[in-house]
């Protein structure tokens, strides 16, 4: 029996562990046996409640407690009440999921301690360092043992850094998992009617990084911008509680565009599925209209998902406002490029992954 830790500490990971969980119970067998670990990293009651209800995750078995600090107070902290948790409930591995500051810590915990590590969505590189994120994936890949790619660019990419092609094995994306088993269950936001929102009439728009909305006078440009760009349109911008601190300080008068609150699972989804298009400068975003085939604006310099780009639907155009105009064009006179869905995001990446799990 293979004794399993699966670590999650933020909302995108969250997403990626349920199908897993979901594939490990389906086994109905006792040839794995896991442990769910919050580490805390983001914790709220909305988080819990939608998450763990809406994707039909089990509670954790126990939650760290480790949020807040900066991001080194919060690597020490996970390190240290997961190295606790780690001695008091020994694994023969820990599969850790994502980017995010928990990956990194609880790898090198496992690593510490001669426990083996399993990454899943290995391998995607963003080639930004100013991004904490590509630094917890460069270490985390660093010292993992098993590397679960999303794509076969992926995969490159650990090869090129050193990891041998037998510890890699392209399973596809899990994000895409809960997605495909969560379409069904999509559900009209309650401020569809408020709004008079109609498929395919309204935008939807996503910011939350430093470089796009921590300069008012940038994040002013970016909303002036995009309200000109689709004027005769509503756009919906669930904001982020980093970007609100900003915005509202903005004063600003934009008749077009609502404020709503962060959503749950099932209502954001539906949202972007029955929109004209979105506005981001989030990764899992540009996957998931990939798959839906929503026309996707990413304000980046770069991506570690340049699939969404190549086979996707979507374009990523820098974080420059004057760059937005002849795109937000493109969207409202339906000239967008057509896209198509990358080998193996067909829902079936956490069997794939339960199914290497056991050979290991």
């Amino acid at each position: 029996m293979l004794t399993l830790a699966i670590i999650a500490g933020a909302r995108p990971n969250f997403m990626k562990i349920a199908p897993i969980i979901h594939a490990i119970d389906a086994l109905a067998s006792a040839s794995i046996q896991y442990r769910l670990i919050h580490t805390g990293q983001h914790f709220d009651e909305k988080m819990s409640d939608t998450f763990f209800k809406q994707l039909n995750i089990p509670e954790p078995h126990v939650n760290l407690s480790c949020g807040g600090g900066s991001q080194a107070e919060q690597t020490a902290a996970i390190m240290v009440a997961f190295e606790k948790e780690l001695i008091s409930n020994p694994a023969d591995l820990v599969l850790v999921v994502g980017d995010v500051t928990s990956t990194m810590a609880c790898s090198i915990v496992a690593k510490k301690l001669n426990v083996k590590v399993a990454h899943v969505e290995a391998g995607i590189r963003s080639f930004d360092m100013t991004m904490p994120e590509e630094i917890n994936r460069l270490v985390t890949d660093s010292i993992t043992d098993y590397f679960f790619t999303t794509t076969t660019w992926a995969g490159e990419n650990l090869l090129k850094s050193g990891a041998t092609a037998e510890s890699i094995f392209f399973v596809g994306n899990v994000m895409i998992d809960t997605l495909l088993a969560n379409r069904a269950r999509f559900v009209k936001p309650s401020f569809w009617e408020t709004y008079a929102l109609q498929d395919k009439k309204y935008l939807v728009v996503t910011l939350h990084r430093p470089a796009n909305v921590d300069q008012p006078e940038k994040l002013r440009e970016l909303v002036q911008t995009i309200s000109r760009g689709v004027a005769d349109f509503p756009i919906i911008f669930p904001m982020h509680p980093r970007t609100a601190k900003v915005f509202h300080s903005l004063a600003l008068d934009v008749p077009n565009m609502y404020i709503v609150d962060p959503l749950g699972y099932h209502e954001f989804n539906y949202l972007v599925e029955h929109s004209m298009g979105v506005v981001t400068d989030s990764g899992g975003i540009t996957e998931e209209t990939t798959v839906m085939g929503v026309p996707c604006i990413t304000l980046r310099d770069n991506t570690e998902r340049p699939e969404t780009i190549a086979v996707g639907t979507n374009e990523l155009i820098g974080t420059n406002p004057n760059a937005l105009p002849p795109y937000l064009e493109k969207l409202v006179q339906g000239q967008w490029k057509k896209g198509s869905i990358p080998e193996k995001w067909d829902g079936k990446a956490a069997e794939r992954i339960v199914a290497e799990l056991i050979k290991l």
